[in-house]
């Protein structure tokens, strides 16, 4: 369910379950994370999902029948975005046509975001009883503390348009193809430059930035709190039963 494909000198990882909109198994995360983690010698990466959509987020129909799916879910996503953002080279990321939720909580480990206009993304995830904490310190990176504590706490989906203009991304495209070109080219273009000058620059502006493996765990636990809860069953099983 990850395709893997070596192009050149860059890696192009994609989410490979269009038929449910790429939507994330802890199966999947565990795989991605391995892909990430084997990629030493790429000297870019492109993340990307096969069809129209980049990532509908987490299976939740995964939760109905076991109880540590959630967790499951929230350990691997949090174990990604900590790989992408170990990653020695740079991340490019295609989020077209949705980026939801949990597959909008990974392009806050990548370094450049495409998008489409009329893609939608966002945390739609309080309302489901759970908190999106475990997005919360790279999504606050890429639009600050004021923008990123609305679209936490904000259960409404928002354009791709108005994703660059918030800096969730970066440049929007017309269709999900010319999106992922886009991408890819911006991945070999990085590519042509020196992987130890590109390397040393990334983990500076991380240690800059000041997100830490350590942050990321709290953030990770601060989510698995809520799993289980009462709020969280309700609303989820609002969701199975609805006719």
């Amino acid at each position: 369910m990850i395709e893997a494909e070596p192009r050149g000198m860059i890696k192009i990882l994609r989410l490979d379950r269009p038929e449910k909109r790429n939507a994330l198994t802890p199966r999947m995360l565990a795989s991605l994370r391995s892909h990430i983690d084997t990629s030493a010698s790429a000297r870019a990466i492109v993340l990307s999902g096969a069809g129209d959509i980049f990532c509908a987020g987490f299976d939740l129909s995964l939760c109905r029948d076991d109880g540590n799916a959630m967790s499951a879910l929230l350990e691997g996503l949090s174990g990604v975005i900590l790989s992408l953002r170990s990653a020695p080279c740079p991340v490019v990321i295609s989020a077209h046509g949705g980026a939801i939720a949990g597959g909008c909580a990974l392009l806050g480990a990548g370094d450049i975001i495409h998008t489409t206009s009329a893609a939608k993304l966002g945390y739609p995830v309080v309302r489901l009883g759970i908190s999106p904490a475990v997005s919360a310190p790279t999504l606050e990176l890429l639009v600050g503390a004021g923008a990123a504590r609305s679209l936490l706490l904000d259960s409404g989906l928002i354009t791709g348009e108005r994703a660059v203009q918030l800096g969730l991304a970066h440049q929007a495209h017309p269709t999900p193809a010319s999106c992922e070109a886009a991408a890819i080219e911006c991945a070999q273009m990085l590519a042509e430059k020196p992987p130890h000058a590109l390397a040393h620059t990334r983990r500076l502006s991380q240690h800059l930035d000041g997100v830490t493996e350590a942050s990321l765990s709290r953030a990770l636990h601060a989510s698995l709190n809520l799993v289980g809860g009462e709020e969280e069953r309700l609303r989820l099983e609002a969701i199975w039963n609805k006719p």
